[in-house]
């Protein structure tokens, strides 16, 4: 098996950006990007690059924050900048119970009570 020379065992083994990452992709990760751009990762490629290589799907952001393009990138990780990291999913509110469940005072599947509003369709 090959040996990675120690100047670039760095730059191979940097960690890949996760979905929801705002990076400034600059120089540093490509020579394409002479001016710096500012990206939100949508998920990393799977795509078979040269080792220390990775190819992005993001969406290129305004001043404002705004997403205005959608582009796949090929960069150096090891030059990407993180500023904000992707946020941590929030823990369920009622523990074991799904969040799409009905919670109403019948049944599932009993009709409604024949007094109710929705028993006539004419009404």
């Amino acid at each position: 098996m090959a040996q990675v020379p120690a100047r670039l065992g760095a730059a191979v083994n940097a960690p890949l950006p996760k979905a929801g990452d705002l990076v400034v992709v600059s120089r540093a990760a490509s020579v394409q990007f002479l001016r710096p751009i500012n990206c939100r990762v949508i998920r990393v490629l799977d795509w078979i690059t040269y080792d220390g290589w990775c190819w992005l799907d993001v969406y290129q952001l305004n001043a404002k924050g705004d997403a205005v393009v959608r582009r796949s990138i090929y960069v150096q990780p090891a030059g990407l900048e993180v500023v904000q990291a992707a946020p941590t999913p929030r823990a369920p509110s009622r523990a074991g119970v799904p969040p799409n469940v009905r919670r109403g005072s019948r049944a599932a599947g009993t009709p409604p009570a024949a007094g109710s509003r929705r028993a006539g369709c004419g009404r």
